[in-house]
C-alpha cells in the first residue's frame, strides 16, 4: 500500500487518543515552556503548536476560542494568546524547537526536547487591589 498523502504519525493509537495525546503536550508545554517526549511525538507536538500560535498570535475572539479548543485547559490558552503570542510577534513561522537529547534507558527511544526558539520573558501579574 502507498503512503502517499498520509500527513502525521499515527503511535500506536486511535484518533481521540493521538488527540488528547497531542493536546496534553502542547498544553505542558504552553504551561512549562520546554518539554521532553519522544522524537516522533515531539515533532508532531512541533507541528500541532505551531499552528496554535499562530492562531494565538491573530488575538481576536474568535481566534482565542479556537485556541481555547486546542488546548487542555483554559488558563495555558489565556498564557498562550496573553502572554506567549506577544513576544513572538518577530517571527512568522518556526516558534518552536525539536532537539535530541538521549535514549531512554529502558528501551532505548530517542528523546527530544521540545521548547520555543526566543526567550520568553515572564510577565508579572497584576495584583487586585484590596
Amino acid at each position: 500500500m502507498h503512503r502517499h498523502g498520509y500527513k502525521g504519525r499515527k503511535f500506536g493509537r486511535e484518533r481521540d487518543q493521538r488527540r488528547a495525546l497531542l493536546k496534553g503536550l502542547a498544553t505542558s508545554l504552553v504551561e512549562y515552556g520546554k518539554i521532553e517526549t519522544t522524537l516522533p511525538k515531539a515533532k508532531e507536538t512541533a507541528r500541532y503548536i505551531e499552528k496554535v500560535i499562530t492562531k494565538a498570535k491573530k488575538g481576536d475572539l474568535a481566534s482565542r476560542r479556537q485556541v481555547i479548543a486546542k488546548l487542555s485547559t483554559q488558563s495555558a490558552a489565556f498564557k498562550l494568546v496573553d502572554e506567549i503570542a506577544p513576544q513572538l510577534t518577530g517571527r512568522t513561522s518556526g516558534h518552536v524547537r525539536v532537539l535530541r537529547t538521549r535514549l531512554r534507558t529502558g528501551d532505548g527511544a530517542q528523546l527530544a526536547t521540545v521548547s520555543f526558539v526566543d526567550e520568553l520573558k515572564s510577565v508579572p501579574k497584576k495584583e487586585a487591589k484590596a
